[in-house]
């Protein structure tokens, strides 16, 4: 299992008890948009969650690939190589 430094996610995981402290205690930051009703807004870094917009956009581009959309292949190997192959596909266009 990889640790990461941060967590990139959207104003749903806004949320101080359940996600943001959590996050805190484990030594990563939260890098999460606040929402507009918050009353004490956090900081966060702008940059990098602009790279959460290039994240969502593979995966929009990984679900176009029917057969990971419906996860045709039962077998994880086999699932995970589908993945494989469409990411190649991707990267190539």
């Amino acid at each position: 299992m990889t640790k990461g430094d941060s967590l990139l996610a959207d104003k749903a995981y806004d949320a101080d008890e359940r996600v943001r402290q959590k996050l805190q205690d484990k030594g990563c930051a939260a890098v999460i948009l606040p929402k507009k009703n918050r009353i004490n807004p956090v900081d966060y870094d702008k940059n990098l969650y602009k790279d959460r917009h290039l994240i969502e956009n593979f995966f929009a581009k990984l679900k176009q690939y029917r057969a990971i959309a419906t996860r045709y292949d039962k077998i994880a190997s086999n699932f995970l190589e589908t993945i494989y192959m469409a990411s190649i596909l991707i990267w190539l266009n």
